[in-house]
């Protein structure tokens, strides 16, 4: 434990951007975010070099503790990114960063943090009873977007809690009718073995929109994910909606086959920027049939408030919690 900071800077780094802001706590804890500043890491040779950059914006004036919220995973010696050059070596944090503490978790680890803490206000409600997540008990937290993103937090009744990031999004995907089972054949003709990632994240909805195309022998144009997302969301391509709901149907069964393997029955969050862009979408869908679609238990499913995140950064704020959680709670 360390004597509790005023301020720390939290990070969030993925492959294309890194967020950086100043986060502040109270007396009793509460975060505080300032106004984030999102750095391209394509234009800084290093993790240290956008973090000159990022203090050369504060007036040098940076406080010497930091956050990571990190895309990959956060063991070993050193810390890799898939898709930025950057390296991380937790040994030299300090010496590189001038900081006395740091606290370095999972991107989406990050994000079960932000979920333990954030308030109710902080979600919209999607299904299920129209109540706040269990003080007590299990929570899973499913977040498409690029990738599939799975962790839960474990709610202990009395404030503490506990975050397991898992890599949720790599099981099995199981057809639940005859046109998942065409978007199956599709992937199974690149990947011998198809996860729910390959159908449920953000780039998924090109092999949705292929197959639907291919049943109703159409010959499509070969479009880019953010075209068929913002045609299917628009209205202006039929086959293109009919793509979206067809992700709406998927994510559904994957958030509730997530919350049967976990024992998620304390609340299920739907987490991510793509799932808080197509939430009016999901909640005029057939999610929840397909989320509480569990045969025998079909009951206890239909019990499981399901929300969705709406705090605006969730990956910063999880990080200031995570480190809070680490060093002073």
């Amino acid at each position: 434990m360390i004597e509790r900071p005023d301020r720390i800077v939290a990070v969030d780094i993925g492959g294309t951007h890194a967020r950086f802001v100043i986060a502040s706590f109270d007396a009793e804890g509460t975060i505080t975010l300032g106004e984030p500043v999102t750095l391209k890491t394509e234009d800084h040779a290093s993790f240290q070099t956008a973090w000159e950059d990022f203090g050369s914006m504060q007036e040098g004036d940076l406080p010497r503790a930091v956050a990571i919220a990190v895309a990959g995973p956060v063991g070993g010696e050193v810390i890799r990114f898939t898709n930025n050059p950057w390296l991380i070596r937790p040994a030299l944090v300090k010496s590189k960063l001038n900081v006395d503490a740091f606290t370095i978790v999972n991107d989406f680890g990050a994000v079960g943090h932000a979920v333990a803490r954030a308030q109710d206000s902080d979600f919209l409600h999607l299904t299920g009873p129209d109540q706040p997540l269990a003080s007590e008990g299990t929570i899973s937290i499913v977040g498409p977007g690029t990738g599939l993103g799975v962790a839960q937090i474990y709610r202990d009744g009395h404030g503490g809690y506990r975050v397991q990031a898992t890599e949720g999004g790599h099981i099995d995907f199981a057809p639940h009718d005859m046109i998942e089972d065409a978007i199956l054949a599709r992937l199974r003709k690149r990947h011998n073995r198809v996860s729910v990632e390959r159908v449920v994240s953000g780039p998924a909805i090109v092999d949705i929109y292929a197959t639907l195309a291919r049943m109703e022998s159409r010959g499509v144009i070969e479009e880019d994910d953010r075209t068929i997302w913002q045609a299917g969301m628009s209205g202006e391509d039929s086959l293109a909606a009919a793509a979206v709901d067809r992700f709406c149907l998927s994510l559904g069964s994957v958030a509730g086959d997530i919350a049967l393997a976990q024992g998620g029955f304390g609340g299920v969050v739907i987490a991510g920027g793509l799932g808080y862009r197509i939430r009016d979408t999901l909640a005029q869908s057939g999610f929840a049939e397909r989320f509480q679609a569990k045969g025998r238990f079909q009951t206890l499913m239909s019990t499981i408030p399901v929300k969705i995140i709406t705090h605006p950064q969730p990956g910063l704020f999880g990080a200031a919690a995570a480190f809070a959680k680490e060093h002073f709670v």
